[in-house]
């Protein structure tokens, strides 16, 4: 291909590099930010506006300092009490302890008072307690006493009859054994209302238990020793129902006879 054949081609070329810068430069422009017309506005509302009051902001400041001042004097006038005022509290609260140190004094006096007293009821019910008991076991002791002492005479004759009849005979046996078995119930019944009967036999007299009616000599017996008992005597429980009548010993006077000089007892 010859020189005249290649030179259409730079005309080209240099024809359209022209066109590109100047769409390069048109889309430069057309990408520049667009101005806000708001903000210029904004700006210019404050100097439309109202400009603010200085004679309001200091009237406001003085109010409030004079409020502070007020409640600051307040609170020191509550908050902390006078010299005075704590010597008053201080009086008037130990004046109350005192009175109520003496009110609680009073108190226990009467408390102790009270107890004393109760203490001195209860011993007092108690000896009533007791001198009643007392009292109603003796009254019935009396009354069992005054009771049986109208029966033993009956016992009595029992026992004699029984020492003195000696039966020969069938029929008197059957007499004799029926009427013993009327004896023998009835001191079953004694017993069981609690009498029992004294053995004073070779027992040592005792005034609160016998009845001496009489005395012998003798040297079988040391003196003072019941040998006999002449009517029996019983007991109720451990009281005397019925003192026993019993023949109590006596020492023997010794006699001296001329011939032999030895010493001879005589029994009366």
């Amino acid at each position: 291909m010859s020189d005249d054949d290649k030179q259409p081609d730079n005309t080209l070329q240099q024809t359209e590099e022209p066109m590109a810068v100047a769409q390069d430069k048109s889309g430069s422009e057309s990408a520049t930010p667009e101005v806000d017309l708001s903000a210029a506005s904004d700006l210019e509302s404050p100097l439309n506006g109202d400009e603010p009051s200085v004679d309001g902001s200091a009237s406001t400041t003085a109010t409030d300092e004079a409020e502070i001042s007020e409640v600051q004097a307040v609170e020191s006038s509550t908050d902390v009490p006078s010299a005075e005022t704590d010597i008053a509290a201080w009086e008037a609260l130990k004046d109350e302890n005192q009175a109520l140190t003496a009110q609680l004094n009073e108190l226990n006096q009467q408390f102790e008072a009270l107890k004393t007293q109760s203490m001195r009821m209860a011993a007092d019910f108690d000896n009533f307690r007791k001198r009643t008991s007392k009292e109603k076991e003796d009254l019935e002791h009396q009354v069992k006493k005054n009771t049986l002492a109208e029966l033993l005479p009956v016992v009595d004759n029992f026992e004699r009859a029984r020492s003195h009849i000696k039966p020969q005979t069938d029929g008197e046996m059957t007499i004799h054994k029926s009427y013993q078995g009327v004896y023998k119930q009835l001191v079953e019944c004694l017993k069981r209302i609690g009498v029992s009967p004294m053995r004073p036999e070779g027992a040592e007299f005792d005034p609160n238990l016998h009845e001496a009616v009489m005395r012998e000599a003798t040297h079988e017996y040391p003196e003072g020793v019941v040998i006999e008992q002449l009517m029996r005597g019983y007991f109720l429980g451990d009281r005397v129902l019925r003192h026993a009548m019993v023949k109590v010993a006596a020492a023997a006077e010794p006699v001296v006879t001329s011939e032999e000089g030895t010493p001879e007892t005589t029994e009366p």
